[in-house]
């Protein structure tokens, strides 16, 4: 049986990608991937990731764990998404930013 991750690193992590594909999708309304299958499925992933509260960003994660058809759907909302964070959820943008910064370190 597999451990389901729900600390706070990874709620923080839920609500950053429902932030993103919330963007997303209301700028596009014709995507390969239902809105509500795409968040269910990031979810889950996020809720049996093998990394846990250790959890890297998905740009520098060394596992991809998404299906093909998933992972160009999300690389798609995350390119789009990702800039307009800042404007849309500036606190959510920053938290990310700086995680993703002290990955490199």
């Amino acid at each position: 049986m597999v451990k389901k991750n729900n600390g706070p690193k990874i709620q923080e992590e839920k609500k950053t990608i429902r932030a993103m594909i919330d963007i997303y999708y209301s700028k596009h309304k014709t995507p390969k991937i239902d809105k509500e299958k795409l968040l269910s499925y990031s979810q889950l992933r996020l809720d049996v990731c093998r990394f846990g509260e250790e959890k890297p960003t998905c740009k520098q994660c060394p596992v991809h764990c998404y299906r093909p058809d998933y992972k160009e759907q999300m690389k798609e909302v995350m390119r789009y998404s990702g800039p307009r964070m800042i404007l849309y959820h500036p606190i959510l943008a920053i938290k990310h930013l700086i995680k993703e910064n002290k990955r490199k370190k």
